[in-house]
């Protein structure tokens, strides 16, 4: 099944959140400086990572130690769910260090994102000391607005962009770029087809499982698309790719890529369309990137 929506928002919630991240990278002077420079980011920010994480099993006693009660709960509960913890009152991040390490860039990011939004500051401070708990769509809004300030601060707003725009259109490009940026493939995919002025999707799947009937398949987790996608294509909604879609001859099945690979897409107005496909499996995911011929040949207009 699908993952929900985790970073939309209208455009006032999405202004406000990447005029806290530009200032975030004023601060660091981080502009153009790569890997982004998070240590300096976080450092510009007054913020530091707690040298003995939370999640830590043989520390996690001693950090709750001189906490309510309610809030040492509320902590013990977290961490099941979660890789990374903000604290208010100290203004320290707990990360959940035996993940990836590029994902633990995006994890400080976001983490950051709710001590320098002030709305998240001040109310993540109130219900730290007090029994009660963020309304649900509160709590997924600072989720939301957490994860777009660690992209734009991340990929540095257009930067990473009209890098990508430079480079060959393929599925290395995002790969190349996420070392260039300190993200992860995953994040570094999705950023590629979320902004680039070309029509693309890109698939994001769970690890490939095998079924006695269908043979190799893989759920959807996600599907990014870019904005001239959408408008020729609409947004897919699949939710499971198995070998008899037009993506199940590009699943990796046994190797760690496919080549571009010719398969036919039909358009909002049951038109059909060459498109190519490639994909790349990373272990965690299985990364599929869809363009159409035609983006092979389409030119870039900037209007200044």
């Amino acid at each position: 099944m699908a993952k929900a929506d985790d970073s939309s928002l209208d455009p006032e919630q999405l202004g406000a959140v990447q005029l806290a991240a530009r200032r975030a990278l004023d601060r660091a002077t981080g502009w153009g400086v790569f890997p982004t420079p998070i240590p300096d980011i976080l450092e510009a920010a007054k913020l530091k990572i707690a040298p003995a994480s939370a999640f830590d099993p043989r520390r996690i006693v001693e950090y709750l130690m001189g906490k309510a009660e309610h809030a040492a709960e509320v902590l013990k509960s977290a961490i099941s769910k979660v890789f990374g913890i903000y604290d208010a009152d100290e203004s320290l991040i707990h990360i959940d260090h035996t993940v990836h390490a590029s994902k633990q860039n995006f994890l400080k990011l976001h983490e950051a994102g709710h001590h320098e939004l002030p709305t998240h500051r001040k109310l993540f401070r109130i219900f730290q000391d007090c029994e009660k708990n963020l309304a649900p769509d509160i709590a997924d809004l600072f989720e939301r607005e957490a994860n777009n300030f660690a992209r734009f601060v991340l990929f540095q707003g257009d930067g990473y962009r009209d890098m990508a725009a430079d480079h060959k259109f393929e599925i290395k490009t995002p790969m190349k770029l996420a070392s260039k940026f300190g993200a992860s493939v995953y994040a570094s995919c999705r950023e590629f087809a979320r902004t680039h002025h070309r029509a693309c999707a890109v698939y994001v799947l769970e690890p490939i499982k095998y079924c006695e009937r269908t043979g190799a398949r893989a759920d959807v987790r996600r599907i990014e698309t870019s904005e001239s996608f959408r408008h020729q294509f609409g947004q897919p909604a699949e939710q499971v790719i198995t070998l008899d879609h037009s993506l199940g001859r590009v699943l990796p099945v046994g190797r760690r890529m496919t080549r571009p690979t010719t398969i036919s897409i039909t358009d909002r107005n049951g038109q059909a369309h060459e498109c190519v496909a490639e994909a790349f499996d990373t272990t965690y995911n299985v990364l599929i990137l869809v363009y159409p011929v035609k983006a092979l040949t389409a030119s870039r207009f900037i209007l200044n």
